[in-house]
């Protein structure tokens, strides 16, 4: 979050809790951010029955969000960094043990736009990988392109937000879109250097770019940790979407489940057709190798399975607490915004991660919940926005 990011890519958003199909969340507020979509005062937090180690994690996790929170500009509009100074500077020293009333103590809850969540999960895969291309290692994991830009003024038109398109100069000088997903599984990048390991399934890669960050192993244990370094300038199309268009997802005979195994599943009974589909997606992620603690989410600091949680920043302030109160108790609890993802835009919309392994994988492929949602800002944040609170 990302993905992309893990911070800022476009991550798989399950659609089914296994084979029952969920109905789709309820639309999101069209203001454009937290401070104009309504925000109001939640219950007292020392109330909400925050768990020890849950909220320890969640401590350590804030801890490392701290250096950004203080000087970053909050595109939600609840906070300044001024306010968070307090809760860090007491943060750093606190124990453990005693999470729970560091959050109550520097912390009041707020609801925005009606605190209505909806929660899907991710997580960083782990696939069969190699640095050196060898036999049964076939399919390329590239590195950003040098020559994937942005147009400069005049050679095209800007985008809605008015940053230039991403795309290539021809050999005529000419800015033209990059190459797609197809283009590049055909050899666009071939011979070019960029390839930075080499992987045996090509659906495991493709979900690699959705998640956005993961691992590969090598037949010999050793492992290559790699993350989001760009993206080829095409808008992402989910899949689960299109293969429900054509009747492939349900509960009737021949039909799969929409969550990612049962994606999966259908992708490799069906490898060619499964290709072309995959190919629907133009979106194509390139990756870094990654060398420090962990993932690094969209607030530049190492993510944390299950404490980390993905937002919309223009709804949460990267680096505030979350409380979430849902249907689906493993993911009910205190989290932390530290990343981003291109499918999750609007109020309330979260997505949790679970870290790696086979665990990770099973929760967040099928991870669909609802309930209640509740930011964690500075005490006297709220009488700011909101007035003073009457008693």
């Amino acid at each position: 979050m990302a993905l992309f990011l893990l911070g800022g890519c476009v991550r798989l958003v399950p659609e089914t809790q296994g084979p029952r199909p969920v109905p789709p969340p309820r639309p999101a507020t069209s203001a454009p951010s937290a401070a104009l979509a309504g925000v109001s005062r939640g219950p007292v937090v020392a109330g909400l029955g925050f768990k020890g180690a849950n909220a320890a994690v969640a401590l350590r996790s804030f801890i490392i969000s701290c250096p950004r929170l203080t000087r970053r500009t909050d595109n939600s509009g609840l906070t300044q960094p001024s306010d968070w100074t307090a809760a860090c500077s007491a943060a750093a020293a606190w124990p453990a043990a005693d999470a729970a009333r560091f959050f109550a103590t520097y912390f009041e809850s707020a609801e925005v736009a009606g605190g209505d969540a909806f929660v899907t999960g991710y997580f960083e895969p782990e696939i069969a990988g190699v640095r050196a291309r060898q036999p049964g290692f076939d399919v390329p994991v590239y590195a950003l392109p040098p020559d994937l830009v942005r147009a400069r003024p005049g050679d095209a038109q800007p985008l809605p937000d008015g940053r230039m398109p991403l795309g290539r100069y021809d050999e005529a000088g000419v800015f033209t879109a990059y190459w797609d997903r197809a283009q590049i599984e055909a050899g666009a990048l071939a011979g070019k250097g960029l390839e930075i390991g080499w992987a045996a399934d090509p659906v495991e890669v493709f979900f690699l770019q959705i998640q956005g960050s993961g691992r590969l192993r090598a037949p010999d244990g050793s492992v290559i940790r790699i993350g989001y370094a760009g993206q080829n300038g095409y808008t992402y199309s989910g899949i689960g979407s299109l293969m429900r268009d054509r009747g492939l997802i349900g509960s009737g005979p021949g039909q799969y489940d929409g969550s990612l195994q049962g994606i999966q599943r259908y992708l490799r009974d069906f490898p060619d057709a499964g290709r072309r589909l995959m190919q629907q997606n133009r979106s194509y992620v390139f990756f870094r190798e990654l060398t420090g603690p962990g993932p690094v989410g969209a607030l530049n600091v190492p993510v944390t399975g299950q404490s980390t949680v993905a937002v919309d920043p223009a709804f949460v302030p990267l680096g505030a607490p979350v409380w979430l109160q849902l249907d689906r108790a493993e993911a009910s609890g205190l989290w932390v915004a530290q990343d981003t993802g291109g499918a999750i835009k609007g109020s309330n919309r979260f997505d949790t991660f679970w870290g790696a392994g086979a665990d990770a994988r099973r929760i967040a492929g099928g991870m669909s919940a609802r309930g209640r949602a509740l930011i964690l800002l500075p005490k006297g944040v709220l009488a700011r926005l909101t007035g003073p609170e009457r008693r």
